[in-house]
């Protein structure tokens, strides 16, 4: 496996890999965001510190959701009820500095219930908007497939325009906007399966599972998950958010990261429905995220196969291992 590194001396940038050493001078806009991200390292490094005193044992978990909100997509989890999932939610908002809440979905909730309906007012002879919870910063969209196919629809286009239409008149959501979605396993009753078209629009899909008995055992210790949130301050505020998804845009990829994505989606489609541009986008988009994480202005191809399983498993159908072994088939080359 090829690996790259970019160092920076002075106002040049040094790349080399296996086969070659090339400098190029920086920009100044590159320049800006190397400040930028060494700006923000400390906060970022600080969030997950905390995030992991709450959720337990699950680094690589809490990395993948704060690279979701980064790159400004919505993630899907997938677990059995009472491992930590609405904990999680909680924890990012107050962090994040942003509003939270939370819907339980039943059989029986309308499209309404979730984004909102206009209601006649007696008094001034008019109809008036009254907003549903959808109208907040991060949602916590528990056990989406216990709705019916339409009021999933509704959320689900929402989440992708980032804006609701209500008889005609457009209403814009809050920004930024995350939609933390749990979904039942669907040998469980009384759930609806997403459809692979609804499936897409999560950027990534993510499984915290059972915590490691060292870890069950702190819980145990511990005092309430509820009272540890309520002590945790708030990191960043919204418009650092709005800035650090802007940032995410600015983050580079070198031609040799580029072939390996292609390379990795072309693999996807040997013999079975495989990763849509959309996909690929998505996959660019979320190691972009990951490596501002990590502290670089640039994506490597540990980015690339730190988020891959995450962003592609729920897209082409197969489980977590599969996945991962079919990325593991191909190399990267340079």
């Amino acid at each position: 496996m090829l690996l790259m590194h970019r160092f920076f001396i002075g106002d040049k940038s040094v790349i080399w890999g296996t086969n070659k050493v090339q400098k190029q001078e920086l920009t100044h806009e590159q320049l800006e965001l190397n400040h930028q991200v060494a700006s923000y390292a400390l906060k970022i490094e600080t969030f997950l510190t905390q995030i992991n005193r709450i959720i337990l044992d699950k680094e690589n978990q809490t990395k993948l959701a704060l690279s979701c909100l980064l790159a400004g997509g919505h993630v899907l989890f997938e677990d059995l009820p009472g491992l930590g999932k609405t904990t999680l939610a909680s924890a990012l908002a107050r962090l994040a500095g942003l509003h939270f809440q939370r819907i339980q979905f039943t059989n029986d909730m309308l499209a309404s219930d979730v984004i909102g309906i206009n209601i006649f007012n007696q008094k001034e002879h008019l109809f008036e908007f009254k907003k549903g919870p959808i109208f907040t910063q991060i949602l916590l969209a528990d056990e989406i497939n216990r709705c019916s196919p339409k009021t999933q629809s509704a959320l689900l286009e929402a989440m992708e325009e980032g804006a609701v239409t209500v008889d005609g008149t457009h209403y814009d959501l809050p920004q930024p906007f995350w939609v933390l979605a749990t979904q039942n396993p669907l040998f469980q009753s009384g759930t609806y399966a997403l459809p692979e078209s609804q499936l897409d629009r999560f950027l990534m899909r993510l499984s915290l599972g059972y915590p490691s008995r060292a870890a069950e055992k702190l819980l145990l210790q511990q005092t309430s998950r509820h009272d540890l949130i309520e002590k945790l301050q708030a990191i960043f505020q919204h418009q650092e958010i709005l800035q650090l998804q802007c940032m995410v845009n600015q983050i580079t990829l070198s031609d040799v990261v580029f072939e390996y994505m292609l390379d990795l989606a072309e693999e996807t489609r040997k013999g079975r429905h495989g990763l849509s541009p959309r996909g690929l986008l998505a996959l660019k988009k979320s190691a972009q995220a990951y490596a501002l994480i990590e502290k670089r202005q640039f994506v490597i191809a540990d980015d690339v196969q730190a988020v891959f399983v995450a962003v592609v498993s729920h897209r082409i159908g197969l489980g977590e291992s599969e996945t991962r072994a079919l990325m593991q088939k191909v190399p990267v080359k340079g």
